[in-house]
């Protein structure tokens, strides 16, 4: 079987995943398009050609608590997976973060004989820091988008490439539509808009919409809008008082005048797209206290941490409240407190570097040494 022959399986368990994943297939696919895909990932993963195995909407279970009250589903979607893979016999294995999934699958194939490459490091530098015997041990390529993550890995016994964050890719290359086009497609009125991004998970939305929502009645002025996902339920209450967007969150965010962000890949891509946020998360609370004791990282927005100092406020737990909410988004609504945003996100970019992640990543994953 001649290299362009050869057969990659994938596994992304979210959306950013997904997102990412189909943009290092495409780039595969411009340097050897005779490739073939079959994996576990989402719509933008099976409209790049991969023959998909799972969605990654049956994947979605974050927390210890959430994890635990899931177990055997997960057992299960591992059981399936490995079967799949030995049935499939793949040259390369592609993890896309997703570590408690991810790394277990690299163990599988590794002790198998298939390739193991790592796009997108899982986190070890938060927490999970023994995660690195593993990695080092079942992962033959490991490609960071963080510029950070290099030198930890390198101080860890690691020699790894970082191939630049794909998001600047993405975004980059996006063209959206007029305000007036946005509102009129979506039926909004001409209220400057607030944009609520609840999270890609069922648990996120369930725990952080309904304080989300809850702001409409502070802001008569605005529209509160739901970045929405397609396949995800959204409770009617909370629908009841905002409006609801699905599968345009960039345009949405783009066209907002302040987004309350999840935490997570979409507090960088707000980030990138230029608007003022304030960053929410709440967990059960048992969940929370064990990953409080085990992470090492003063922040969890990705903008704090790759800034290293607090670009956007994070509101967690406790303080994730519409009082607290109130506070930030009027802080953020005035032109000073913007303009200190704005420059704030020119240096993100400039610690970003250049784009073309997923080129360099096909690259590297080829053999052609492109990265850095």
């Amino acid at each position: 079987m001649s290299a362009n022959e050869l057969k990659y399986y994938l596994i992304a368990g979210e959306a950013s995943g997904d997102l990412h994943a189909s943009h290092l297939m495409a780039a595969l696919k411009r340097r050897s398009p005779e490739l073939r895909f079959r994996g576990w990932g989402g719509e933008r993963m099976e409209a790049q050609g991969m023959e998909l195995v799972t969605h990654y909407h049956s994947m979605n279970f974050m927390g210890f608590f959430e994890v635990a009250a899931n177990i055997w589903s997960i057992l299960g979607l591992m059981r399936q997976c490995k079967s799949d893979l030995l049935s499939y016999k793949p040259d390369v294995l592609v993890l896309i973060d997703y570590p408690g999934f991810n790394l277990r699958m690299a163990e599988f194939a590794h002790k198998h004989g298939i390739r193991v490459v790592y796009y997108i490091s899982p986190q070890v530098w938060a927490w999970k820091k023994n995660r690195i015997v593993k990695i080092r041990k079942f992962v033959d390529q490991m490609l960071v988008i963080l510029p950070f993550e290099k030198d930890f890995y390198a101080e860890n016994g690691m020699e790894v490439e970082f191939v630049g964050h794909p998001l600047l890719d993405e975004l980059q290359s996006m063209t959206f539509p007029s305000r007036v086009d946005f509102l009129a497609r979506h039926e909004l009125d001409d209220r400057p808009i607030i944009a609520l991004l609840p999270g890609s998970r069922s648990s996120e939305i369930k725990t952080l919409l309904p304080t989300m929502t809850s702001l409409a009645s502070h802001y008569p002025n605005y529209q509160l809008v739901i970045a929405g996902r397609t396949g995800m339920e959204y409770p009617p209450d909370d629908c009841q008082s905002v409006s609801l967007v699905r599968d345009h969150t960039y345009a949405l965010v783009h066209h907002a005048e302040v987004a309350v962000v999840a935490s997570g890949t979409a507090t960088l891509e707000t980030a990138l797209l230029g608007t003022p946020q304030v960053v929410g998360y709440w967990m059960n609370p048992i969940s929370f206290y064990l990953a409080k004791s085990m992470i090492q990282i003063k922040y969890i927005a990705l903008v704090n941490l790759i800034c290293d100092r607090e670009v956007v406020t994070e509101l967690i737990q406790n303080r994730f409240t519409r009082q607290h909410l109130i506070r930030e988004i009027d802080q953020l609504l005035e032109p000073k407190r913007r303009d200190h945003v704005a420059a704030e996100y020119a240096q993100l970019r400039v610690l970003l570097g250049d784009g073309g992640a997923s080129e360099r990543a096909a690259g590297c994953i080829l053999g052609e040494k492109e990265a850095g």
